[in-house]
């Protein structure tokens, strides 16, 4: 079984996932995606993994969601467009098996998809 974690070493939420996986004997693939950012095909693709719409993958918090102008409004081409400008974006971590995605929030969710 191939694991992929899209991960972000700053984010206690992203540690403590990946820790989880490798506590269950899983040496997952690191995908560091604030350096190696996703394009729009691959948040496409998870999104559609993960079953969700554009908006419940974006941290609405962050300063760039207001920089570029976006709302819960924002259509999901905006929306994903984004994401791939500005990966800080993108909700962490995203954990990829078995042909489907979870986020690890709370980290134990990655789990169910193992």
């Amino acid at each position: 079984m191939t694991v992929t974690i899209w991960h972000n070493p700053r984010c206690s939420k992203s540690r403590t996932t990946l820790k989880l996986l490798e506590d269950a004997g899983i040496q997952p693939n690191i995908r560091l995606y604030l350096i190696d950012a996703p394009i729009e095909k691959g948040i496409r693709n998870a999104l559609e993994l993960l079953g969700i719409p554009a908006i419940d993958l974006v941290r609405r918090g962050e300063a760039e969601f207001k920089t570029a102008g976006l709302s819960r409004a924002s259509s999901e081409d905006e929306l994903i467009a984004a994401m791939a400008a500005f990966p800080k974006l993108i909700e962490r971590p995203i954990v990829f098996a078995n042909g489907k995605a979870a986020i690890g929030r709370p980290p134990e969710s990655a789990l169910t998809i193992l």
